[in-house]
């Protein structure tokens, strides 16, 4: 009988011990799952913060002056950039910059391309376009809106890419025709602009756009404005 009994204890203990290392193993993996998913979310939020950083490019025309002096640039060139905006092409603002780092500037501030006239080479100006980019930028044309672009360039790049593309480019858009999300797409061009666009419709005339849009806007911001626009030819 104490045989049976001490042979009880032993499977009791054995059990004991085998639930307990069960259990250990058991939050030891849990453990591990939880560092995994944590660092797999630590690293999503890293690539996430990553792709928005590359893809926050000032644009030159609207940047504010404090926003000008976080690029390291001198108060000479940046009272130059306030003086002589808005620029109405890039081509402009980069005659203009002597004595800087461009590739690196450029990942920072720039005046879009329109991408229906831009010259080929001229579209190598922007970082990471090199010389098949640039010639599938102008192999599309001409473009009618932003998700024309967004498709034809998207067989070559992702998403991602594309975005970022967008920081350096725009699709005029036809005055009387154009989509509220194309007129949108348009740089610093918000709701109540695109509204002001569509409200004066059917527009006759580019001096019918001056008078109507400069009731809003002084005449910089017009200028700048009335780059992005065209009227068909009748």
């Amino acid at each position: 009988m104490k045989n049976i009994v001490k042979l009880l204890a032993v499977f009791v203990l054995i059990g004991t011990c085998l639930v307990s290392c069960k259990n250990s193993e058991e939050e030891k993996q849990q453990a591990k799952n939880t560092s995994e998913t944590t660092e797999k979310e630590v690293k999503t939020e890293t690539e996430k913060e990553a792709v928005s950083s590359t893809t926050k490019v000032l644009n030159v025309n609207l940047a504010t002056e404090a926003d000008l002096n976080t690029l390291g640039l001198s108060s000479e060139i940046i009272s130059q950039i306030l003086e002589k905006r808005p620029f109405l092409n890039m081509n402009d603002l980069d005659a203009m910059l002597q004595g800087v780092n461009k590739e690196e500037l450029y990942k920072k501030m720039f005046v879009p391309f329109n991408l229906n006239n831009t010259a080929e080479d001229d579209f190598k100006i922007i970082p990471g376009v090199g010389d098949r980019m640039a010639h599938e930028f102008e192999e599309y044309r001409p473009y009618t809106s932003v998700k024309q672009f967004k498709r034809e360039i998207g067989k070559y790049v992702d998403e991602n890419e594309v975005e970022r593309y967008l920081n350096y480019v725009f699709v005029p858009v036809e005055l009387n025709t154009a989509s509220e999300d194309d007129i949108k797409a348009l740089p610093g061009v918000g709701n109540r602009m695109a509204h002001e666009f569509e409200e004066y419709r059917p527009y006759s005339s580019m001096s019918q756009f001056r008078k109507e849009i400069g009731k809003y806007v002084d005449d910089k911001e017009l200028k700048r404005l009335e780059r992005f626009v065209y009227l068909k030819e009748k």
